[in-house]
């Protein structure tokens, strides 16, 4: 393995980890954004206040608008019904990137399905683009209707996903690099 493949290897690593860490972070604001909010009273504009507080505190993280911040709230109140699995079921979400989340949630019918399309990700190592191409070509639908062994016949693909890890500016934004 030369010195460049080994560089790579070490860049992508630190790339998951880091965005294990981001959205592991992002299930536990969502959590506490579902919590505050049924404290505060209706129409208090909790998340514009949140928004504004964070994005005061850290201005150079572009992952605290009140649109993202809705996105959070939106993808654990989707995920947390999920109790038995909730453990693996995180797990799983946070080795996908958050473009890859927000897509599945929007696009899913169901949580089954959605299930379905972060295990094939992260099976596949699928880039944001093939993930919404398969989701609207209905991969889900059509899964079981044409068996074959190409898991244990073909050779593992260069993976998509972590180059797609790689390149999300919500990663740099976390650790405040450009």
């Amino acid at each position: 393995v030369s010195l460049k493949q080994q560089f790579r290897q070490a860049q992508i690593k630190a790339t998951v980890q880091v965005n294990q860490a981001l959205l592991q972070y992002y299930w536990t604001l969502g959590e506490q954004i579902v919590e505050r909010q049924q404290q505060s009273e209706w129409g208090s504009s909790f998340l514009n206040q949140l928004s504004h507080d964070l994005m005061t505190e850290f201005p150079e993280i572009k992952g605290f608008s009140k649109r993202n911040l809705a996105l959070i709230r939106q993808w654990y109140l989707y995920w947390r019904d999920e109790a038995a699995i909730v453990q693996q079921l995180v797990a799983q979400l946070t080795s996908v990137p958050w473009g890859h989340n927000i897509q599945i949630i929007s696009k899913c019918q169901n949580q089954q399905e959605a299930q379905y399309y972060v295990g094939q990700t992260l099976a596949n190592g699928w880039s944001r683009n093939v993930l919404v191409h398969q989701i609207e070509s209905g991969l889900y639908q059509r899964k079981g209707s044409a068996l074959n062994n190409f898991e244990t016949t073909l050779p593992a693909v260069q993976s998509d996903l972590a180059q797609q890890t790689l390149k999300d500016p919500y990663i740099f934004d976390f650790l405040t690099l450009s």
